[in-house]
């Protein structure tokens, strides 16, 4: 089996803060360059709530978003995407067709907690 990526260490692992959160709010992003939403997302009293613009467009229509579990990055840099600033990054897959599948846990869990 083949390596795509260079191997890392725990320490590199646990530099990475992904947190569960609840998104609260979808809506278009109209000034990204390619189809997306803007997300908000709650993460629970420890980190709040984060914006983050999210490519999902080919498979989650804006009002089915609201209430879902997402996996999401919440200790990378905020960046610029069209108008917005993403304060952090929500994980997906990109399925046969290059759509993004959502990256979510299958049972409930309490918004903020870690992934291990």
């Amino acid at each position: 089996m083949q390596q795509t990526q260079p191997l890392i260490d725990w320490e590199d692992f646990l530099k990475v803060d992904l947190r569960v959160g609840r998104v609260v709010q979808a809506e278009l992003n109209t000034s990204a360059r390619k189809p997306a939403y803007t997300l908000l997302i709650d993460f629970g009293p420890e980190i709040g709530s984060k914006k983050s613009s999210a490519q999902i467009t080919a498979l989650y229509p804006a009002e089915t978003l609201i209430g879902k579990l997402v996996v999401a990055v919440v200790n990378f840099p905020k960046k610029q995407i069209g108008s917005m600033m993403s304060e952090c990054l929500v994980t997906g897959f990109h399925n046969a067709e290059g759509e993004v599948a959502l990256c979510v846990p299958d049972l409930d869990v309490p918004i903020g907690t870690k992934l291990l």
